[in-house]
């Protein structure tokens, strides 16, 4: 498994988003989620014609 060094910064921030006993790799899990699903809908918002 590749391994990823942090800054203390981004645990910071990671650490304000964990719920509960919530680990490290379901919140990330959860962001690309997020993130991805916000591309779809972007991707299909756009309907892709000219306005």
């Amino acid at each position: 498994m590749p391994r990823v060094e942090l800054s203390e910064e981004t645990v910071e921030r990671l650490d304000a988003l964990k719920i509960d006993d919530e680990s490290y790799d379901e919140v990330v899990t959860e962001l690309i989620n997020i993130y991805e699903a916000e591309e779809l809908t972007i991707s299909y918002g756009s309907g892709g014609g000219n306005v």
